[in-house]
């Protein structure tokens, strides 16, 4: 992620994120409301230091169902406290005690039955309240908060979506090229979109750092709101006034087959910095992925901050998969505390497995 552009300029502040899993709150925003009838059973859940997958393995066992029948609609960080809706598909009239599961790390908020399963990607958005911490720079910060309210950030795939150290990117290339066959059909999912976000993050990368925000001829454009999109042949006065009224966005794009929905000049660019990625483009396309958009550009909504000398409380929503990260990359130059310890944990144990190793007395001897 450090070598993306950056839309407000390098940050000039340090800072520490996830000091404590209090410091990333996390809040799923449901575009429905459980219906209170059904096989379905919805759960709303707080959890603190716990990963989804880990939770649903849970709720199957406490159920006494099949870890299929257990759904969510999206993934959410261990480190960090969330509030998240779960579905379990119980047919009959059994209704468990699920009041059971609460825990110092996991409460069960409201439960109710449901008529339709609870698919991924299926949340209007998520709610974040995050803490960054020994801020080096308070007047950077605050800067580049009153400039990302009005223009955004670069609505980059945040690291999480490629893995620890890459790893979902190399096993999507491995994939892709026929070195890895991938049976499970939700890593296979993961591997592929590691890939497509990938492409995505270089062409928004290329498109900052050479035009910023301006327009091109060519440009696809969606609309707000929407995954609608048309091709911009000529820019004129009632497409400007649209796009800075906010009605249509500029977009990149999410690769797969097809021709490409950019066209002219804004294609151009779009191919300009994937040269060297032919066979992850090939790849795509014969996965079976279609062309599709993603908006250039993502704003946080409701945006409210407060400073505390060097720490910054900072809470605002953002829509179904976009990233969190991807705000706090342009206010600081941050540090993951957690992550770092991770990092730090793992390095300690491949030294201590390679002392092990070295120890062991030759077997041939």
């Amino acid at each position: 992620m450090n070598e993306l552009h950056y839309l407000l300029g390098k940050p000039l502040s340090q800072a520490d994120l996830r000091t404590h899993n209090t410091d990333f709150i996390v809040k799923e925003i449901l575009p429905f409301t459980p219906t209170g009838e059904g096989e379905h059973h919805m759960l709303h859940i707080q959890k603190n230091g716990l990963n989804t997958v880990y939770v649903a393995e849970m709720l199957a066992k406490f159920a006494k169902v099949h870890p299929k029948e257990v759904t969510y609609a999206g993934q959410k960080d261990k480190n960090a406290v969330t509030e998240q809706w779960f579905g379990i598909r119980i047919p009959g009239k059994e209704t468990p005690e699920w009041v059971q599961l609460n825990s110092d790390k996991l409460t069960i908020l409201s439960s109710s039955r449901h008529s339709k399963k609870l698919r991924i990607g299926a949340l209007l958005g998520n709610r974040f309240v995050l803490t960054l911490r020994n801020i080096t720079d308070v007047a950077d910060v605050e800067s580049r908060l009153q400039r990302m309210a009005t223009v955004g950030v670069p609505n980059y795939f945040g690291e999480q979506r490629f893995g620890h150290d890459g790893k979902n990117l190399v096993m999507g290339r491995q994939m892709l090229s026929g070195g890895r066959n991938i049976k499970d059909r939700n890593k296979r999912s993961m591997y592929l979109s590691a890939v497509r976000s990938n492409i995505f993050n270089l062409v928004v990368s290329h498109r900052l750092a050479t035009q910023q925000i301006n327009t091109i001829a060519g440009d696809c454009v969606m609309l707000a709101g929407s995954k609608s999109y048309f091709t911009v042949d000529v820019w004129d006065d009632v497409l400007n006034a649209r796009l800075a009224e906010k009605d249509i966005q500029l977009s990149a794009p999410l690769w797969g087959r097809g021709t490409p929905l950019a066209k002219d000049d804004a294609l151009t660019l779009e191919m300009a910095p994937l040269s060297d990625y032919s066979d992850d483009l090939s790849g795509l396309e014969n996965a079976g992925l279609s062309q599709e958009r993603r908006p250039l550009l993502l704003e946080p909504q409701g945006m409210k901050w407060q400073f505390d000398e060097d720490v910054l409380t900072l809470e605002f929503m953002l829509p179904a998969g976009s990233y969190a990260t991807s705000v706090l990359r342009e206010l600081a130059d941050y540090q993951d505390v957690q992550e770092k310890q991770r990092q730090v944990m793992v390095a300690e144990q491949q030294a201590q497995r390679l002392l092990q190793d070295a120890q062991q007395p030759n077997k041939e001897s």
